[in-house]
């Protein structure tokens, strides 16, 4: 350790910092942990990723959502849900996590050490808690994964309480009437749905033209019409101009010259980095915009032995790839001989209602790079699991280069979006196509069958694009 007392600090304990620490550990490195907060697990357990998606659960089974379409029957939403009703689950979930990732840095060991960090020299970190004197530690390598934190327009008055950021909105303490969202990204459209589920009257305000424009064009219009079934008022290319608080409420006064008063607004226009208070310059760094840190292919900052990962790098700032980055910034640090890269494929889940979920290219991104492709579809309401839980809209879209019929691209929408795409990125991995498909036999019924069906459609597709007659066995589903 060179006189240091750790050979690496980790400053965060959300999903990168846990599973940088537990790495390096697991290779016999000794390694503490720091995090500010009174609870382990970062944003992605207390106000983000597993919080949202609990709320989700427990809106679409208080609303009775999932069984609306189930032997012909339009049920109407169940009765209005109690705000204890609602936050129950979630609190059960944050707290089981809360104890896994605590018995996961005992495991290994870890030394946690609680408060806030900052640097006061390129290899040392000073530590204060309130109540105790500041301690300084020392590494000869530091992991920062400090996370990010809801950006906050200062347009919006966030200390008025019908005025929520989207780690507030995990704690809303009733459940409303009306509700704006502000902001068509991944978690706006999240929360619209969610609250849409729950039967409140929800309008969503996006300034560009699209939902989620980095979807596949054809799946970002399939969302934004469920959506609009679901009762979300979509208002795209809109912006707030003004905000005016109400006695009961806030109204917004849109760029279009409408305006809308709303029980509750909340505020989604991103994240920036939990980096302001590290004292970056003691330490040789600078960060960019909204507070992001620059790294290389190795997650290591433009100081050799700091690395970083998740959210405090910027994009793609998900859960799933926070972890990888950061186990990888370790094995590049110790130059440990186990993964070398990150995967190049990654996954993209949305938990709207429906789920939606992609990985690989898109139509768009294959006509940009003139690449030529074959497309294949697959109708859940044509499959016998969607038909049994009464999927009537979700779809399976897969695409293939034209020529050897490879697997460029996964794009699903419906219930188990989210899981199902996995099976076409683990086809991705290994350079397979319809021919995998074809051969593969899934179980029945299952909404995976979904895979064989579509690539049937796409070499009937194909062959009718080179004028052929497609070949027995290569028809459309409806006709296999």
């Amino acid at each position: 350790m060179g006189g240091h007392d750790y050979d690496l600090l980790v400053i965060g304990s959300g999903p990168a910092g846990e599973k940088g620490a537990a790495q390096a550990a697991y290779f016999g490195k000794k390694v503490a942990l720091i995090e500010r907060e009174e609870v382990l697990g970062g944003a992605s357990v207390n106000t983000g990723t597993l919080p949202s998606k609990t709320l989700r659960e427990s809106a679409l089974y208080l609303s009775g959502f999932r069984q609306r379409g189930l032997h012909g029957l339009d049920l109407a939403p169940a009765r209005a849900a109690t705000v204890d009703e609602f936050l129950f689950r979630e609190e059960r979930v944050i707290a089981e996590e809360r104890q896994r990732i605590a018995d996961n840095l005992n495991q290994h060991r870890i030394v946690h050490i609680w408060g806030d960090a900052r640097f006061v020299d390129a290899h040392t970190l000073a530590v204060r808690r309130p109540g105790w004197p500041e301690t300084h530690v020392s590494a000869e390598y530091i992991l920062i994964a400090t996370g990010s934190a809801p950006f906050r327009p200062p347009m919006y008055p966030f200390d008025h309480g019908h005025v929520y950021d989207s780690d507030e909105i995990v704690r809303v303490d009733f459940i409303p009437k009306t509700m704006a969202v502000v902001g068509g990204g991944v978690i706006g459209c999240e929360y619209a749905c969610l609250f849409a589920a729950l039967g409140v009257k929800v309008m969503l305000i996006e300034s560009r033209p699209t939902l989620l424009s980095f979807l596949d064009g054809e799946m970002s219009l399939l969302l934004a019409e469920r959506m609009r079934a679901l009762g979300v008022d979509l208002r795209l290319g809109e912006t707030v101009e003004q905000v005016t608080l109400l006695a009961r409420g806030v109204a917004l006064g849109l760029k279009s010259g409408g305006r809308y008063e709303a029980d509750i607004v909340l505020v989604a226009a991103g994240r920036e980095a939990n980096t302001s208070t590290l004292d970056l310059a003691k330490a040789g760094l600078t960060s960019g915009k909204r507070g992001a840190l620059e790294v290389d292919a190795h997650y290591a900052t433009q100081v050799p032995h700091i690395y970083a990962a998740g959210d405090c790098i910027g994009f793609p700032a998900l859960a799933a790839t926070s972890m990888e980055q950061a186990r990888l910034a370790v094995v590049n640090m110790f130059h440990l001989d186990y993964k070398e890269q990150l995967s190049p494929i990654l996954p993209y889940g949305i938990y709207t209602i429906p789920e939606t979920s992609m990985c690989g290219e898109t139509e768009e991104s294959l006509q940009a790079k003139g690449k030529p492709y074959v497309v294949g579809n697959a109708r859940f309401k044509d499959n016998a699991r969607g038909k049994i839980i009464g999927e009537d809209f979700g779809k399976l879209k897969l695409l293939f280069s034209l020529d050897e019929m490879k697997l460029l691209g996964v794009h699903v929408l419906g219930e188990g979006a989210t899981e199902l795409v996995h099976i076409g990125m683990a086809a991705m991995h290994q350079n397979a196509g319809a021919a995998l498909f074809i051969r593969m036999c899934f179980n029945y019924p299952t909404l995976s069958e979904t895979y064989k069906y579509a690539t049937y459609d796409a070499l009937g597709n194909r062959a009718r694009a080179r004028g052929e007659v497609p070949p027995k066995g290569e028809a459309p589903p409806s006709a296999v």
